[in-house]
């Protein structure tokens, strides 16, 4: 059991993370995949310094790439995380990455931004990243919005008609 939570988080890590969801998924580390994080070694201490006492690894795509076998044959259970449902569609549907028994990805803050659609409080997505969502459910997995273990606003399914899906 070498993934225990996959999320997709535009804050990536954060005490809500650490808090929250390790709660409902036990882990030993956390693994955030995104290029800008991993490349900006002030951002990658700062979300370092968010999980006192996890291991934490923000990886550029390529690392991960080279890496994730060995996340896969770990011990240790890690929450995967990307800033974006495009990197999480990388991962996923592109290289083919299977987590384990995990079946559903959680979508949590995904902050307003000129061209997105808002679906709910802190989370609204644009059709680019709607068109990446659709391609991971085509890949077998169900995606749900949660900003947290209790507060949903549902499945994919339920706002993908706002995109022409």
């Amino acid at each position: 059991m070498s993934v225990t939570f996959v999320r997709i988080d535009d804050r990536m890590i954060h005490g809500q993370t650490v808090t929250r969801w390790a709660r409902e998924y036990p882990c030993d580390g956390l693994i955030a995949v995104n290029d800008a994080a991993a490349s900006n070694k002030v951002l990658k201490q700062a979300y370092k310094a968010a999980t006192d006492d996890k291991k934490t690894f923000v990886w550029t795509m390529d690392a991960w790439q080279k890496k994730c076998q060995k996340v896969l044959d770990s011990d240790s259970r890690y929450f995967l995380i990307t800033k974006n449902p495009l990197d999480m569609k990388k991962i996923l549907v592109d290289q083919g990455f299977v987590p384990g028994d995990v079946k559903e990805i959680v979508v949590g803050p995904c902050n307003d931004r000129p061209g997105s659609i808002k679906l709910g409080n802190n989370q609204s997505i644009t059709q680019e990243e709607a068109e990446a969502l659709e391609e991971i459910q085509k890949a077998g997995y169900k995606v749900k919005f949660q900003l947290l273990p209790d507060v949903s606003i549902g499945y994919f399914d339920d706002f993908k008609s706002k995109f022409g899906l």
